[in-house]
């Protein structure tokens, strides 16, 4: 399975436990640290542990290893590490403190299947135009 098919399967883990403003980062021109950082928002800690270990369940199940996890103890912020693909499971006002799409989304192009809810669009009508 490669990094692409591995973040799909992430995303649609975190769908499937009721992951909120799921976001996939396409980061291989950035850092050679991981292909993709998906960032999700969950509800309590609760719902926090409960994605982390749907999505170790689900990576497991499809023969892939999960390398590492951290935060799960205070559980404001659950880190999910996959290898090609990194998972920050956050509360609301840990992802806004952070603010980890401003820091790791320098126009990154994902392929459609990984984007699932992307941030603010620009209109219809300046997309494409040039200011004059």
């Amino acid at each position: 399975m490669n990094t692409t098919q591995l973040s799909v399967l992430a995303v649609k883990a975190l769908e499937d436990i009721k992951g909120q403003d799921i976001l996939c980062l396409n980061v291989v021109k950035l850092t050679q640290i991981t292909d993709y950082m998906i960032i999700v928002t969950g509800t309590s800690t609760t719902h926090l542990r409960s994605m982390a270990d749907e999505l170790s369940k689900q990576v497991k199940a499809s023969g892939q290893r999960v390398v590492g996890e951290e935060g799960r103890e205070q559980a404001e912020w659950i880190l999910v590490d996959l290898g090609g693909v990194v998972a920050h499971i956050m509360l609301a006002r840990t992802r806004a403190l952070y603010s980890l799409e401003d820091l790791w989304n320098f126009d990154s192009t994902l392929p459609e299947a990984v984007e699932r809810k992307p941030r603010a669009k620009p209109s219809e009508k300046t997309q494409g135009k040039s200011p004059e």
